[in-house]
């Protein structure tokens, strides 16, 4: 695919036509097994099906639709593993890779950004790109003074493309969502749609990427690379040296790696916002890179893209929800209420019982009540199963719960943080990364 499709009603043709194409599959898997097809092939089949439609067309069109999939993958371990191992390659593939565009219109969107003279700050340009994401790709160059540089470039028309994409995907939310089961897809687009502006904007980017570069330059296993140049579409940093991505430590790291990184990044998320008062929100493992190995001990980690962040209005993270997360530990059902309600999570004309409150959210703190706690996809879909279950009290204590709009790219942010240490099955300090790091979980 040589550029970005632009043209509003292709793009939405080829978001409509999911919906329909899961409907078609289905309705033909439904005759097979009439026929005496086992039940079971049938769905695999279908599964198998859609996911390669679902991620093939997120990932073509880029932009918006290319940002819904990849926020998708690092929920996967929440679907049960009948449905999730047809989803894992197409959800993999995501969070590395998309079709580049022509090295002329890299080059032109450059010159535009950085002037005419660009050509004598970057002296070489590699011509294909080293990565490709939801609304630009970058390539690695050289700048005047030696060092080696990362240079990302927005697709033309990527604004108006994830403007739209957002949009027809918030219409198709209802018939989207049986194609991946057990997620509430309408709430992620609905948060995406708020961040769009700011995500576009790659001067604001620098100027978080900086923050985050100049907070973590001493660090021994976290590297943020810092910024060389920035325009409207054009980010220019320093090269990012690594081996591959958090995604291969899924896919493929041994238990010792996987609970190296797990811990890394945690750290870096729960940490960050005490250094910088942001917070990194786009945790997908395409953005976490691992550094080359020390000795026979594994490497750092360095982190990318600074888009998505959250900007805390306190220059940290809400005390409430240290001080939430411990009362839930403790089992304090009654002090648990009390401080939900005064934080807005649940209205004041909302009767809940502050015990089956406390059931609800006792296995979302289980994580802090022991020294170190392995995440499992298996204890990932016991959770989602238990608050998408109609049967399950659980449920009716969530569709309860008022998510106030100050926490809503905070919630995004921990729950995909979450997902990928699920992936991971890493063993982490968690308890040890909340009191050291998270304002209100120490206190007491």
């Amino acid at each position: 695919m040589p550029e970005l499709p632009r043209k509003a009603a292709a793009r939405t043709a080829r978001l409509a036509a999911l919906p329909l194409g899961y409907a078609g599959r289905s309705a033909l898997g439904f005759g097979k097994r009439i026929g005496g097809k086992p039940a079971e092939t049938v769905m695999s089949d279908i599964q198998q099906r859609t996911a390669e439609q679902v991620f093939r067309t997120l990932g073509e069109l880029k932009g918006g639709a290319m940002k819904f999939g990849q926020a998708l993958s690092v929920l996967e371990a929440a679907l049960p593993e009948e449905l999730a191992g047809p989803y894992r390659a197409e959800l993999t593939k995501l969070q590395d890779s998309a079709p580049p565009m022509p090295t002329q219109t890299v080059r032109d969107t450059i010159a535009s950004d950085l002037g005419p003279t660009w050509r004598s700050q970057l002296t070489w340009l590699d011509g294909g790109p080293t990565a490709a994401a939801s609304i630009g790709q970058v390539h690695k160059g050289r700048w005047h003074d030696g060092r080696d540089v990362a240079v990302k470039v927005q697709y033309p028309g990527a604004g108006d493309a994830l403007r739209s994409d957002l949009k027809q995907l918030s219409r198709l939310a209802r018939t989207i969502g049986p194609m991946v089961p057990g997620l509430d897809v309408k709430p992620l687009i609905e948060e995406m749609q708020a961040r769009t502006e700011e995500e576009l904007d790659y001067r604001l980017e620098a100027e978080a990427q900086r923050a985050f570069a100049a907070a973590f330059r001493d660090d021994p296993d976290i590297l943020v690379p810092d910024v060389v140049a920035a325009g409207d579409t054009t980010l220019v940093t320093e090269w990012l040296e690594s081996t591959s991505s958090l995604a291969k430590v899924v896919a493929e790291g041994t238990q010792a790696e996987r609970d190296h990184y797990g811990e890394l990044f945690v750290r870096f998320l729960v940490g960050g916002p005490a250094r910088t008062g942001m917070l990194h929100a786009d945790p997908h493992p395409g953005n976490f890179r691992i550094l080359p190995r020390r000795d026979d001990e594994p490497g750092g980690m360095g982190v990318l893209d600074f888009g998505a962040v959250a900007r805390l209005p306190e220059g940290r993270l809400p005390e409430a929800t240290g001080r939430l997360i411990r009362i839930a530990s403790t089992g304090d059902a009654e002090a648990l209420m009390e401080g939900l309600r005064g934080e807005g999570f649940v209205r004041d004309k909302v009767s809940l019982d502050p015990q089956q409150l406390l059931d609800y959210l006792a296995p979302f703190v289980e994580p802090t009540k022991t020294e170190r706690f392995r995440f499992t996809r298996a204890w990932m879909q016991e959770q989602f199963q238990r608050i998408n279950n109609p049967r399950d009290p659980s449920f009716t204590v969530a569709i309860k719960i008022n998510l106030p709009p100050s926490y809503l790219l905070i919630h995004r942010t921990w729950l995909g943080a979450i997902g990928i240490l699920s992936q991971l099955e890493a063993e982490v300090p968690f308890r040890e990364i909340l009191t050291e790091s998270m304002p209100g979980f120490a206190e007491g």
